[in-house]
């Protein structure tokens, strides 16, 4: 892998870029309080505007490594506010592989926008990163996301059965995944 850290990027309708220290009031208010947004992910609704800003410093802390990756989902219609974000949770350099989390404000959901936002980034792991393997998963009460991930093109590889957990408590995981080579023939 050749680490670049998160850059700006750009599609038609958004800006995906690093999060910034204004960021906290938007962060809180788009998604990161919302119970109905958090309910498949592992972490906690926010409870203040505050816990989103502690959340803030810990990431902007973390973008002077190039191997972490983490953007802020900006409609380019939206001024320069973030609904959300999409970020590399996970990453094994032996193998070249990363796995993505995402997650936007119910506002925007059923847009295409998550979409746009992980084709974009997995283009950018693939083209500049030099990533083998990108992928995901999703809770199977959670089909939506796993919507997202067909759509960009990633192959469905399998559940593993009461494997994983988030704030519902143990659930299966739906695993997804597009390897480089596949890229070409893939619906992206």
């Amino acid at each position: 892998m050749k680490h670049c850290g998160t850059q700006r990027l750009e599609t038609d309708r958004l800006v995906l870029r690093r999060f910034v220290d204004g960021d906290a009031a938007a962060m809180y208010k788009n998604w990161a309080s919302d119970k109905e947004v958090a309910k498949f992910l592992m972490w906690q609704p926010h409870s203040s505007q505050e816990v989103s800003q502690s959340v803030l410093e810990d990431w902007l802390n973390r973008y002077s490594d190039d191997s972490y990756y983490n953007w802020a989902i900006v409609p380019k219609k939206n001024g320069d506010e973030p609904i959300g974000s999409i970020t590399v949770v996970n990453m094994n350099e032996k193998i070249s592989m990363v796995h993505i989390g995402y997650c936007i404000g119910k506002k925007w959901w059923h847009k295409g926008i998550t979409s746009e936002a992980l084709k974009a980034v997995m283009d950018y792991l693939f083209d500049v990163a030099d990533v083998n393997r990108i992928e995901s998963r999703h809770d199977p009460r959670n089909p939506n996301s796993g919507k997202v991930m067909q759509k960009c093109g990633m192959k469905y590889e399998g559940t593993l059965r009461a494997a994983d957990w988030n704030n519902m408590g143990i659930c299966d995981a739906c695993y997804y995944a597009l390897l480089k080579e596949e890229r070409r023939n893939s619906i992206v």
